[in-house]
């Protein structure tokens, strides 16, 4: 019960106070987001954390002028795969053989399949998957963030070819997918702070197929 009454506790905060969060809760959100699960295992994406706040002020125009980019105390910009590249699905397979001690014929086969499928596809529809799967790391960190009592606000409202060319994301074969803004809510210049949390009933979300 108490990741739900977090998750209740958490809303998209509009205004943050710039105070710093400890190493140790960011290390944590991180590596929820870490241990997120991804198709095929790929971890198609990467994480970037903006500590820098010229890069905050330079990103904050091309994110709607949002306040929280730069009040933030520390700003995750997840970054998917441009494409899927035979070395990017090679690298992945390698290390988990190398984790593991012991290669497994079935995973390899799949190696194989996917060796022949993704590579061959549209770059676009490549970075669309991959960036989905950046999404589920996405929500772990939120979700993460609850627990650790750190505002997490999401953000899509950004130009993401500005913020490419902010941080030199092209270059790495990556584009930016979503921003993070993590950090501690302003109640007073907040709007949305102390407004009752809407869902849709449960009844109205969930359907049992028995």
């Amino acid at each position: 019960m108490e990741l739900l009454d977090k998750l209740k506790w958490r809303y998209a905060a509009k205004a943050m106070n710039g105070k710093k969060i400890p190493q140790e809760k960011v290390d944590r959100i991180l590596e929820a987001a870490r241990l997120a699960p991804t198709s095929s295992g790929l971890q198609p994406f990467e994480i970037f954390v903006i500590n820098n706040q010229e890069i905050k002020e330079k990103i904050k125009p091309v994110a709607w002028n949002q306040s929280v980019i730069t009040d933030c105390s520390h700003l995750l910009v997840f970054a998917a795969w441009d494409t899927y590249t035979e070395e990017r699905i090679n690298y992945m397979f390698d290390l988990t053989n190398e984790i593991r001690g012991f290669k497994n014929e079935g995973w390899e086969n799949y190696r194989q399949m996917l060796l022949s499928s993704y590579p061959q596809k549209d770059p676009e529809e490549n970075f669309n998957h991959a960036a989905k799967q950046a999404y589920i790391a996405f929500s772990q960190a939120i979700a993460a963030a609850a627990f650790e009592g750190v505002d997490a606000t999401p953000i899509e409202g950004f130009d993401p070819d500005a913020v490419d060319k902010i941080l030199g994301l092209r270059e790495k074969g990556l584009r930016s997918a979503v921003l993070l803004p993590l950090g501690y809510r302003q109640e007073d210049q907040d709007w949305l702070v102390n407004l009752v949390k809407v869902r849709k009933p449960t009844e109205d979300l969930v359907t049992v197929i028995e």
